[in-house]
């Protein structure tokens, strides 16, 4: 499945120089880790012990560290907020909600915040989201750009909302095909957070071109998808969730799935790197990354 994404090991006199890289994208994960550490520790009811270990904060830093270890905390520091952020809702939805009535108020009170309102004193994810939109709202880009971020972020909460109808009514072997599912991909709230790294970047060269990455990280958000799944299919079972392994006939299926989806975003990153080869680099490291990241662990804790 994940043939040719990685390169081979460095050797001889190149492993002390690949070491000293990698223990200084270690060092800006660790930092990373004790930040979210501190803004899970001002919210203790969104973010309960079981299953947000200490292990979880880590790998969100570590994997956003690993993704663009060319930036220090301060660039990173938005984007890892963003990503704990996005565990909160998918924790209140998948787990925590009882009734679609309480999924819409949620929806409706992130929507409202992300527009500049005010969360009310006993809406913690409310009040961890301002935070994420007034630190967005402070860069220049945000003046055009906060729509993007704005769409992205109603897209993310409306796919967790149709997986949990879903789940509702897999009871009565109503499950999605394999391309419904995939087409709901912005559960994984992946897209979301890229847009929050890119403003908060100001970077022209990715601003100019955001819609053809935002179309890119679609493709990859599809992709983690579905390595995500592969890898935590009997965690998904034992928690209730769906998975793309449920909706086919055998591993293989999905398995190819993922060799094609990450055939077209090659093609779909190749003209992104005469445009802002960063960025392309980026998206590319992220489907690197948990192709590694998900032979043996995944980013929850137990319950």
């Amino acid at each position: 499945m994940t043939a040719g994404l990685t390169s081979p090991p460095a050797t001889g006199g190149d492993q002390m120089a690949l070491a000293a890289e990698q223990g200084r994208i270690c060092a800006l994960a660790a930092k990373g880790q004790r930040d979210l550490a501190e803004r899970a520790a001002a919210y203790p009811d969104l973010f309960p012990a079981r299953p947000f270990d200490p292990a979880l904060f880590g790998n969100v830093a570590m994997a956003i560290a690993f993704g663009a270890p060319w930036c220090d905390l301060d660039q990173l520091r938005v984007t890892n907020r963003a990503v704990l952020w996005g565990f909160a809702v998918d924790w209140l939805v998948d787990h925590e909600a009882r009734t679609r009535d309480e999924i819409d108020r949620l929806t409706a009170g992130c929507l409202a915040v992300a527009e500049g309102g005010r969360p009310a004193a006993d809406d913690p994810l409310g009040r961890f989201l301002a935070e994420l939109h007034d630190d967005l709202a402070a860069v220049p880009a945000y003046a055009t750009h906060g729509v993007v971020w704005r769409t992205e972020l109603r897209t993310m909460l409306d796919a967790m909302a149709r997986e949990w109808d879903w789940k509702q009514a897999a009871d009565g072997g109503a499950l999605p095909t394999l391309d419904e599912y995939l087409a709901n991909a912005a559960n994984l709230a992946c897209t979301v957070v890229n847009v929050v790294h890119w403003i908060h970047s100001d970077d022209p060269a990715t601003l100019a071109h955001l819609d053809a990455l935002v179309a890119a990280s679609d493709q990859v958000q599809r992709i983690l998808r579905l390595v995500n799944d592969l890898a935590t299919y009997e965690r998904d079972k034992r928690w209730g969730d769906l998975n793309a392994l449920m909706l086919v006939p055998e591993r293989a299926d999905v398995e190819r799935q993922v060799t094609d989806l990450v055939a077209h975003a090659r093609e779909m990153l190749e003209p992104l790197r005469e445009t802002c080869p960063v960025q392309a680099d980026y998206l590319a490291r992220q489907i690197g990354f948990s192709s590694g990241f998900y032979r043996s662990t995944d980013f929850w804790g137990v319950l």
